[in-house]
């Protein structure tokens, strides 16, 4: 639900915003390929949320962002070594050890980057951490930044905060994002909701104009 009370509360132009998947990459939004959680089937609350609701919807903001001008950047967690020694030690704690060149590594085929269109791979859960992301948000001009992907309780969140204290005005689509169970992805919002605009999906297309 939009919370039309939020100061953060914003319409989205070409001029100043970009659209940041986070971690839409095969590896973690595949069934039985993430490392870390090999048991998380098709039927898991976490993959059906990513195929009936999540995905879709990211789709529809991707397309709306591309026909709009709205810079579209991808982060993906990989590795800038093949062997991997470059991977923070708290990923390489919790099994999130993506080599570079990694086949599963990429966006998933429905975010597929197309010619010109910027992907950022960390080694680090936080974008603005581990890549040059701040960097690039500024020689482009973005001052909104539009939050979606996985997962919602730590990559994104991280990148949600972090853009904040930098700075930028962020917004996230709830039903945009994912993590493992219900309980945490409503906590997740929650608790970074001082930091950015949560809304939605539908909302966020209406604001970036038709």
């Amino acid at each position: 639900m939009t919370d039309r009370k939020n100061p953060r509360e914003t319409r989205f132009s070409p001029a100043d915003t970009a659209l940041l998947f986070v971690d839409m990459q095969k590896i973690f939004c595949l069934p039985g390929q993430d490392p870390a959680h090999p048991e998380f089937g098709p039927d898991t609350y976490y993959h059906r949320r990513l195929r009936e609701m999540v995905i879709p919807n990211q789709v529809k903001m991707l397309a709306r962002a591309r026909a709009r001008g709205v810079q579209v950047l991808h982060t993906i967690i990989e590795a800038l070594t093949e062997d991997g020694r470059d991977i923070s030690l708290d990923h390489r704690l919790s099994n999130l050890i993506v080599p570079k060149g990694h086949p599963l590594a990429g966006p998933i085929e429905e975010l597929d980057p197309v010619a010109n269109e910027i992907v950022l791979p960390k080694s680090s859960s936080g974008v603005f951490n581990s890549t040059n992301i701040d960097y690039v948000l500024r020689n482009l001009g973005v001052q909104k930044l539009i939050v979606a992907g996985v997962v919602t309780d730590q990559c994104v969140d991280m990148a949600v905060r972090d853009a904040a204290d930098r700075g930028y005005l962020v917004a996230v689509p709830g039903d945009a994002c994912a993590t493992y169970t219900e309980e945490r992805h409503q906590g997740a919002l929650k608790a970074y909701g001082g930091y950015c605009w949560v809304t939605d999906t539908g909302t966020i297309l209406d604001r970036m104009g038709a």
